[in-house]
C-alpha cells in the first residue's frame, strides 16, 4: 500500500508527526510513505528513513505571485508528480484548506479529521473518509490517533519514540560537552531577553559546557553574536543550512530552547531540552521527549537563568540515570 502524508508546515508540526509515521511502520509493515511538505523543511522530513519520495511545495511563495507563470509551472509540475506516483491513499495530517487542496492533487482517496476535529472545518469537504479526534489532546497524540484510524490499528501511546536520527556532521574545533542555546524565534514576545541568554551561557561555561549559538537572520545574527561577546568560549556558528545545524543540534549535550522548531527537533533527537515558552501554551504543542521539559513564565513574572540551569541538570541527571538503568 503507497500513502502519501500531507503536512506541509510549520517545522514543529512536521516534527509532531514523525510519531504516527512510527506507529504505522510498526504496526502496518506493507505501508510505503512518502510526505508533501513546504520546500523549507524538506530536510527535516528527510530525517526519517522510512519516507520515501519528499514532494516539496511552496504554498507560501505562490500565494505572493500568484499570476506568475513559474508559479503555475511549479503547481502543475507537482500535481503532475503527485499522479505518477498512483497513491492508494493520501492522509491530510494537517486539517487546513490549504492542505486538503494540495492532497486533491494526488487524485486518491483522501482521510483526514472530521469537522468538529480539523483547525480548519471546510478541509473536511474533500476527504473521502472523516475521523473524530479530541482536540484537547497534544497534537502528537492526536496525528497518532488519526493514523491508526485511518490504517486500522491502535497506536501505543505509552511509549513515544520519532525514529529520527542526526545527520553526520560536527563542530569543528569544540570538544567535550556542548550547549546548544537557540534563541532565535518567529515572535517578539516568545523572545527570552539576551541578557537572560548571556547569563545562562556564563553558568553553562562555569560547568565546562561549550555554549553554541547561531542565528537565522540579522536580528538573531547580532543576539548571537552578544552572546559570544559576552561569553568568549561560545563557539558562534554562522547562518547555515538547517541540514548542517540539524548534525550540530543533534550531537549536543543539551540545548536550551526558546519557542521554535528546532527546540521541538531537539527533543524528537531525544536530547536533555529546556523549553522556555513565555506567550504561548505548550500544553497542546510543546516539545515532547523522554528528556524534554518546557518551563513556563507565570502571569506577569519571568523564567530566570537559575530556573533554566536548575531544570537542565535534572534533566542530564534523568539521562544519566536511563543509560545506567539500560546496561543492567
Amino acid at each position: 500500500m503507497k500513502v502519501l502524508i500531507v503536512k506541509t508546515s510549520s517545522m514543529g508540526d512536521v516534527i509532531h508527526t514523525f510519531p504516527a509515521v512510527e506507529d504505522a511502520i510498526r504496526n502496518r509493515p506493507d505501508i510505503s510513505f512518502d510526505w508533501c511538505v513546504e520546500e523549507p523543511f524538506a530536510g527535516i522530513v528527510a530525517l526519517h528513513p522510512a519516507i520515501g519520495v519528499i514532494h516539496k511545495v511552496a504554498v507560501r511563495r505562490w500565494r505572493k505571485r500568484p499570476f506568475e507563470s513559474g508559479t503555475w509551472r511549479e503547481m502543475a509540475g507537482l500535481r503532475r508528480a503527485l499522479r505518477a506516483s498512483r497513491y492508494d491513499l493520501v492522509i491530510d495530517a494537517q486539517g487546513l484548506l490549504k492542505s486538503a487542496l494540495v492532497a486533491m492533487q494526488a487524485g486518491a482517496p483522501i482521510v483526514g479529521l472530521d469537522r468538529t476535529s480539523a483547525r480548519e472545518p471546510s478541509a473536511t469537504l474533500f476527504y473521502q473518509r472523516k475521523f473524530p479526534v479530541p482536540r484537547d489532546l497534544h497534537a502528537i497524540e492526536r496525528t497518532r490517533r488519526l493514523f491508526g484510524l485511518a490504517l486500522g490499528y491502535q497506536p501505543d501511546l505509552s511509549t513515544l519514540e520519532s525514529g529520527i536520527v542526526p545527520p553526520a556532521g560536527n563542530l569543528p574545533g569544540v570538544e567535550g560537552k556542548t550547549a546548544f542555546l537557540l534563541h532565535g524565534t518567529s515572535r517578539e514576545d516568545k523572545k527570552w531577553p539576551v541578557e537572560d541568554w548571556i547569563e545562562t551561557a556564563r553558568q553553562l561555561a562555569d560547568r565546562q559546557f561549550t555554549p553554541v549559538v547561531t542565528w537565522s537572520n540579522e536580528v538573531e545574527r547580532k543576539v548571537a553574536e552578544a552572546i559570544a561577546g559576552a561569553v568568549p568560549k561560545t563557539a558562534l556558528v554562522a547562518k547555515s543550512p538547517l541540514a548542517d545545524v540539524a548534525a550540530i543540534l543533534g550531537r549536543s549535550t543539551l540545548v536550551i530552547g526558546a519557542d521554535t522548531g528546532l527546540t521541538h527537533l531537539a527533543s524528537a533527537f531525544g536530547l536533555p531540552t529546556v523549553a522556555i515558552f513565555l506567550a504561548t501554551e505548550p500544553g497542546l504543542t510543546g516539545p515532547r521527549g523522554k528528556f524534554a521539559s518546557t518551563l513556563l513564565a507565570p502571569a506577569g513574572g519571568k523564567i530566570t537563568p537559575a530556573e533554566v540551569m536548575a531544570e537542565a541538570e535534572q534533566l542530564m541527571k534523568r539521562q544519566a540515570l536511563d543509560k545506567v538503568a539500560a546496561k543492567r
